[in-house]
């Protein structure tokens, strides 16, 4: 929820439906490196229950929170509580009962902000809520993550946003050091129906080097190192979540006539799955070898004793060691002593995929996504089999990422 945040900035992608039934541009089949729930909270507690505090703490206060913003945070369960539905009911209102002072002066809104800092933190894994936003033009609903309180060197991750003015539309953002505010790197997507109409599930799926947005189920945007320009990646450390109801800021704009309140969100559920950390590739098992879930068949280097610029296939599963891609720490995947690489350093679409010595050229650091995606970290396209040939000797390219089977791998 970023300091003085007004515009999305460098690779925005919005995508609009017909409906609030969001179509699917990627299929999402593959659980690759997604493990098992690490954390979860459902919100299955009466009516008029305040927030599990063994799980969450408050934020509060009116101190603007570097957006300008002009609710006062409160820890009341006028402003944050559970439904006795099932849900969390986080209540942005127009009143101060208590006198709070705000940055501007006497406050006009109070409304919600919790977080799991110093509860519960997890590097890389599925991060996902249930929600319902509220709507109208100054309301700045918000389900996020932080890296630590030296923003924005420590980074920031926000998995769903959304301004009153822009009803329809969800945000995916990240921001850390030379890409912060308004520089912050996102994409959207935008359906045929207000988003506070109906619950929507919103997720990330996090692992090194990659973050993929989804909504419903659906993957909308996504980032790489290569989105940074040259900027530092900071999103290989522990992050915490954040859920709160913000009034005004300098993104959003102000609550003005049309604005109605109160204003709530309704959070169905929050859970975080663990990311399965098998040497830093993904997939359901722990083997090195990269299956398709196309053809059954293994990533392979073909002949005894490779060449550089070799061009690899797809070959029957045989677990030799021309089918054993091990991650390396620098990000590269080696076999055989040598690096999948793609063809002359070239990073478009339609290159071929070769091994050669590794040189320390970024270009050679592939990463399992958890969607069970092989991702060109430079490139930020997918290791795809060309032409959806099955047969043995099927050559692989670098292609723009479609979420087809023919770009999903899982580790055997």
């Amino acid at each position: 929820m970023r300091r003085a945040r007004i515009l999305l900035a460098a690779a925005v992608v919005a995508v609009t439906v017909a409906s609030g039934l969001v179509a699917t541009s990627r299929n999402d089949t593959a659980q690759a490196a997604i493990g098992g729930i690490s954390w979860r909270d459902e919100f299955d507690l009466p009516a008029g229950t305040p927030l599990d505090q063994s799980k969450w703490k408050f934020d509060i206060g009116g101190s603007g929170w570097g957006n300008n913003e002009q609710q006062y945070y409160t820890n009341s369960t006028s402003n944050v509580v559970h439904d006795g539905q099932g849900h969390l009911a986080i209540t942005a209102r127009r009143e101060n009962p208590a006198g709070y002072q705000c940055h501007y002066g006497t406050c006009q809104y109070t409304s919600g902000r919790i977080l799991t800092a110093d509860k519960f933190s997890q590097t890389y894994g599925r991060f996902e809520a249930s929600i319902k936003i509220p709507r109208g033009q100054g309301i700045w609903p918000a389900f996020w993550m932080l890296g630590g309180n030296n923003w924005p060197t420590t980074g920031e991750i926000d998995i769903m946003e959304n301004v009153g003015f822009e009803p329809n539309t969800v945000h995916g953002t990240v921001h850390g050091p030379g890409y912060s505010g308004g520089e912050g790197i996102g994409g959207g997507r935008t359906i045929g129906a207000p988003l506070s109409d109906a619950f929507h599930t919103y997720r990330v799926d996090w692992s090194p080097n990659l973050i993929v947005w989804y909504l419903d189920g659906s993957e909308y945007f996504r980032v790489t190192p290569s989105n940074l320009g040259g900027d530092r990646w900071v999103f290989d450390h522990n992050f915490f979540m954040i859920l709160n109801v913000a009034v005004g800021g300098q993104w959003p704009g102000y609550p003005d006539g049309t604005t109605q309140f109160p204003q709530t969100m309704l959070v169905d559920y929050v859970r975080v799955s663990s990311w399965t950390n098998d040497g830093g590739g993904g997939g359901t098992g722990t083997g090195n070898s990269l299956k398709s879930n196309f053809s059954g068949r293994c990533i392979d280097i073909p002949g005894a004793n490779p060449a550089d610029g070799s061009r690899l296939q797809m070959w029957d599963c045989n677990g030799s060691d021309a089918q054993k891609w091990t991650p390396q720490a620098d990000g590269t995947l080696r076999a055989m002593g040598k690096c999948m690489d793609p063809a002359g350093g070239a990073l478009g679409n339609n290159t071929p995929i070769q091994l050669v010595t590794c040189n320390g050229n970024p270009v050679q650091r592939f990463t399992l996504s958890a969607a069970g995606d092989l991702v060109n970290v430079s490139a930020n396209r997918c290791v795809d089999i060309k032409d959806w040939n099955s047969a043995n000797g099927a050559a692989l390219v670098l292609y723009d990422c479609h979420g087809g089977s023919n770009q999903k791998w899982t580790r055997v």
